[in-house]
């Protein structure tokens, strides 16, 4: 089938062939399908969607558009999580190696900011040195060494689902939960896994903001993910609010180190982080339950075990050597720091959180275009959260900006983001889980 008529029959609602899929992923790898033609079909798929075949056909094509590794003679499981974006949402960075700490593997392959959310790779960026492209030999090697490894997508793995991921940010049709599908476990089916986990964010700052949606897209995602014979669950967490109190680069990657040192853990933040890692050391056979494996991973973080991993990683990545104990020495800071005051002092009611990711893109702490370079030190921190108070001794987060006209606008913009009122009532951070029998 011609690239325009499989296109065309996609926009008239039409049900694609397994090897009509396969033809255009093979397009799109070898660079026979145009960009226009690519979002196209991602535009046609947007609006006409995908049956649980065609999610399947597209995943499968995707993750055999290039190298799908092997992990052989390990003494434990591979593992890996994905999240679904949020805003604040640093949880890869402490989660690989407290799994890793607690006897799994984890190879994770990461993507960049995707439309407001931001991505773990530019958080890593923000470390001197860090690799978030070598080659897979030494992907695998560190891995095998480390217990954890987080990079991007080399030329190798899923080439497909790589360039079409870059179309999708700029073609706004990141939403598609087909696309979404086929681009999360694409990856992970490429990386070898065992077990996966998937948190998948709703509320005002996830791609899906109702939890319907969210359910959805977790049901598909462990749909397909059966199908395709990778065992996986998922975890619908909230995202009415920044996850932590960071967002922003390298301001996300201090939290982090706080984080896995102990010297500060957000409690959304702490919750999430150990609920996926108990669901990961399930899946692994590391732990009897859930419960059990919370407190592995806790237990990981209190002996010091996890920082120690975190450390190895950055390290075997062509980071610093020191990095945990020496971080305020290589991480970038803004000259600009802000501090965001209410109008009145009050209780904090509501939070527009997607808008709070918009406001660091515009300090430049994210991407209009995908070739759009990236200021690591701009940002928020100390963002107020749902329920507290602010007032004159009590920001509503602090602005880490490049100038004083850009700190201004960001301030407002979180001004406007962030309604005070009365109290509001405050949902779990882990809403639901959903398994294949859900």
């Amino acid at each position: 089938m011609l690239p325009q008529e499989l296109i065309r029959a996609k926009r008239d609602g039409g049900r694609l062939a397994p090897d009509a899929i396969a033809a255009f992923v093979a397009g799109l790898t070898d660079g026979s399908i145009t960009e226009g033609q690519a979002a196209a079909l991602a535009m046609a798929v947007f609006f006409q969607g995908m049956d649980a075949t065609e999610r399947a056909a597209l995943t499968r094509a995707m993750a055999d558009s290039g190298t799908v590794l092997r992990w052989d003679g390990l003494d434990g499981p591979v593992l890996d999580k994905h999240s679904t974006g949020g805003v604040g949402d640093k949880v890869s960075l402490m989660l690989a190696p407290i799994v890793a700490a607690c006897g799994g593997y984890v190879p994770m392959i990461s993507g960049r900011g995707l439309g407001h959310t931001g991505g773990t790779l530019d958080k890593l960026d923000a470390i001197p040195g860090y690799r978030t492209d070598p080659d897979l030999a030494r992907f695998e090697r560190v891995v095998r060494e480390v217990g954890c490894a987080i990079i991007g997508q080399t030329g190798d793995l899923a080439p497909a689902d790589r360039r079409l991921y870059a179309i999708r940010d700029v073609t706004a049709t990141v939403e598609s939960i087909p696309l979404i599908v086929a681009s999360i476990l694409s990856k992970k089916l490429a990386a070898g896994l065992q077990g996966l986990v998937m948190d998948v964010k709703t509320g005002t700052g996830a791609f899906m903001a109702g939890v319907d949606g969210s359910r959805d897209l977790a049901d598909a995602i462990v749909g397909t993910a059966a199908a395709a014979g990778l065992p996986t669950t998922a975890l619908i967490t909230d995202m009415n609010q920044v996850l932590g109190r960071a967002a922003g680069n390298a301001l996300e990657v201090r939290e982090a180190v706080a984080f896995l040192t102990g010297a500060e853990r957000e409690p959304r933040l702490l919750e999430v982080t150990l609920a996926l890692a108990g669901e990961m050391l399930v899946l692994g056979g590391l732990a009897e339950t859930a419960h059990a494996g919370e407190a592995q991973a806790h237990q990981a973080l209190e002996d010091g075990r996890a920082a120690e991993r975190f450390d190895a990683m950055i390290a075997a990545l062509d980071g610093p050597n020191d990095f945990v104990d020496r971080f305020d020495r290589y991480l970038d800071t803004a000259p600009v720091v802000l501090p965001v005051l209410p109008a009145v002092a009050g209780t904090v009611a509501a939070i527009d959180t997607r808008a709070l990711g918009l406001a660091v893109i515009e300090l430049g702490g994210g991407r209009r275009r995908a070739a759009d370079g990236i200021d690591y030190a701009v940002g928020l921190d100390r963002v107020a959260g749902l329920g507290e108070s602010a007032g004159p001794d009590a920001p509503l987060a602090m602005v880490h900006a490049r100038d004083d006209a850009s700190a201004e606008r960001a301030a407002a913009a979180v001004r406007a983001a962030i309604r005070l009122g009365a109290a509001p009532v405050l949902r779990p951070v882990v809403l639901e889980r959903r398994t294949g029998s859900a």
